[in-house]
């Protein structure tokens, strides 16, 4: 009878146990790698050698995937059903912007793993933008997308965040001033605590390739990885780069579902970093460093960019970022990567 009730408890005992080991989170690695790639000759003054970026994009790439060819090393990242969305910084223009043969490197490694040029979409928010960085739709090409004002977002997919925001045209939730059943509705009175995904990757982009530049920004300090896969993709953004604590929800944006989950890799272009006035170019704060980044962690990125851009500014004597970009440090007390200098490791490439 003894033996019996043991055996029973044991066998109640079971599926908790399972359900505990089912619910422990995935732990967050020991220390992060940024791949980083540098070739004296990948710009010419202010033009870029695309010729070299794309063999420096491969092998970053391959590094990061610790494959041997290149489209194995793109299809352990894509399938070829996926829709693949390539989410670019192109503020900063033709010379400051996310450069067009680093992205088009990305869509020919896309191709090679049988994902064709019509599932790629090129993005960003303002088609002013997009276009005077060259990025412009051909025929049988990659598309590229900006977002529409008030259409361009998903109703069905919200950000609530506690920092308000002032609604201005463009945003989904702005009425037109006017008179509202018997209300007058005023352009100055209208603020909301809700933001919108863009509706190109809420609905159509199911993996993203991250494209951002490595830059400041004057609100949140860094304009950097987190920033490109937030800030620029939902309406209702100004509150999040406002210098008073605003920038402390852009971790919980990238963590939506929507966002920085479908990010595969992150390609940082530091080919012409700014370190003050960005991300819009300034080329008083510019200049050609030649590198490109890669690395499965954003947090990463970001922090090493970070310190690249306090050791910048100082040189030029400039005033530290220094409070801006405390939101990193939570970022990765969220579990969405390291931030410790100590949890980084700098790896080169050879650009072969």
């Amino acid at each position: 009878m003894l033996r019996f009730l043991t055996v029973l408890a044991a066998l109640l005992f079971l599926p908790v146990l399972h359900a505990a080991e089912q619910q422990v989170p995935v732990p967050v690695p020991a220390a992060s790698v940024i791949f980083s790639a540098y070739d004296p000759l990948a710009l010419d003054q202010f033009e870029e050698n695309t010729v070299v970026t794309r063999r420096m994009v491969d092998q970053l790439v391959l590094a990061a995937t610790r494959q041997t060819e290149i489209g194995k090393a793109w299809r352990s990242l894509v399938a070829p059903g996926d829709v693949v969305g390539i989410k670019v910084c192109a503020a900063g223009g033709r010379y400051c912007g996310s450069h067009l043969g680093i992205v088009e490197a990305i869509v020919a490694g896309l191709q090679e793993a049988g994902v064709p040029p019509a599932r790629v979409i090129v993005w960003d928010r303002e088609a002013a933008d997009l276009r005077a960085a060259g990025f412009v739709a051909k025929r049988g090409g990659y598309q590229v997308r900006a977002i529409a004002p008030v259409t361009g977002y998903d109703r069905a997919a919200p950000f609530a965040a506690t920092t308000l925001g002032k609604l201005i045209w463009g945003d989904l939730l702005f009425q037109d001033p006017g008179t509202r059943d018997g209300k007058r509705v005023a352009a100055a009175d209208q603020v909301s605590s809700t933001s919108h995904i863009a509706r190109v990757v809420s609905r159509e982009i199911t993996k993203i390739i991250n494209v951002p530049v490595l830059s400041d920004e004057s609100g949140c300090g860094v304009a950097g990885a987190l920033y490109n896969m937030t800030v620029p993709n939902v309406d209702n953004w100004r509150r999040f780069t406002q210098p008073d604590g605003g920038a402390d929800s852009i971790p919980d944006l990238y963590a939506d579902e929507h966002l920085g989950p479908k990010v595969v890799l992150t390609i940082m272009d530091a080919l012409r970093p700014q370190f003050a006035s960005g991300p819009r170019f300034n080329p008083n704060y510019s200049f050609g460093c030649r590198t490109i980044y890669a690395s499965t962690d954003p947090v990463a990125l970001d922090a090493h960019a970070l310190r690249l851009i306090e050791g910048w500014r100082k040189e030029a004597r400039l005033p530290p970022i220094g409070k801006r970009a405390e939101w990193l440090e939570s970022a990765a007390q969220a579990g969405l990567g390291h931030f410790a200098e100590g949890k980084i490791e700098v790896r080169t490439v050879e650009a072969k």
